[in-house]
């Protein structure tokens, strides 16, 4: 079998081609890689090698911009992270759109979809939907506590690698807490501005009925007919790895937490458990882990 050929957006006039921009719209640790690089295998697709906003020539604020530098996984934690992240000003969207359009590949040249995925576009929705033509948006969240529980593997694995953090590491449980319930106070806000150009799933019900979230992606994109999401795919990340298919992860991971870390978890989550139950989501206590969402 002959490898795919990919075309380079370098060589291409996308602002001409391009008649969808296609955002996944979803907190770290909560499925998007699955779904973008699924996704990224589509036809009609124009595709990043990278989250979008580690691009180079990215003008606007990432983790690793003044002010934010060690928030990684965890930048929703404080609203002054959030606040810089949210910046309309900090960020040149004609000049992000041709790093984009410039870094791009496609298995067809005249694909006339265009997607990315960063996570902390959580934050910028409104700014996505002026700034690009026909805007569609993925949103989707996951069940906090297999969040939370990647994400301070994550912080742990940063810290004994000697990279920056932003808390120290008795706060890790806390600020992952509070990252996760700030994401689903973000995102409840963007399903009601823009759930009109959008589709909204949890990562348990792509998981659960793949077949019908592709259905409701389709229905907002139409040339992503080939869509397939019960799909063997390779994750390789710098600190995390696999190669499955779609596979609900949520109990195993839950299964890790230590019933001290279900204790500083549910010290943030008992204060909102009104933004858990909007999506669904319910205070869990470690002896009743296996019954969870």
């Amino acid at each position: 079998m002959h490898p795919t050929k990919f075309f380079a957006g370098a060589q291409a006039d996308l602002e001409r081609i391009v008649r969808t921009h296609l955002f996944v719209i979803c907190p770290n640790n909560s499925g998007s890689t699955f779904l973008s690089l699924a996704l990224a295998a589509c036809r009609s697709v124009w595709r990043l090698a990278d989250e979008s906003r580690k691009v180079l020539g990215f003008a606007g604020p990432t983790p690793r911009s003044p002010g934010l530098h060690g928030t990684t996984r965890i930048w929703a934690a404080q609203p002054r992270w959030r606040r810089l992240l949210a910046n309309a000003a900090a960020h040149d969207w004609p000049r992000i759109r041709k790093a984009w359009y410039f870094q791009a590949v496609a298995q067809d040249p005249q694909a006339p979809v265009f997607v990315a995925k960063a996570a902390q576009d959580i934050c910028v929705v409104n700014d996505l939907s002026r700034h690009f033509r026909n805007a569609r948006f993925i949103f989707m969240v996951r069940n906090p506590y297999a969040m939370c529980e990647g994400v301070c593997r994550y912080l742990r694995h940063r810290a004994s690698s000697n990279l920056p953090v932003a808390v120290p590491s008795a706060a890790f449980e806390e600020a992952a807490a509070r990252h996760a319930v700030a994401c689903l106070e973000l995102q409840r806000r963007n399903v009601k501005a823009h759930g009109g150009r959008g589709v909204f799933f949890s990562y348990e019900e792509m998981c659960v009925a793949p077949e019908r979230c592709e259905g409701e992606i389709r229905a907002l994109a139409p040339p992503l007919d080939d869509l397939k999401l019960r799909r063997r795919i390779a994750v390789r990340g710098r600190f995390e790895r696999y190669d499955e298919p779609l596979t609900d992860m949520n109990a195993r991971q839950i299964a890790r937490l230590t019933p001290r870390q279900f204790r500083a978890l549910n010290r943030i989550f008992r204060q909102h458990e009104g933004t858990l139950a909007s999506f669904g989501y319910r205070i869990m206590e470690h002896s009743a882990k296996s019954r969870m969402r």
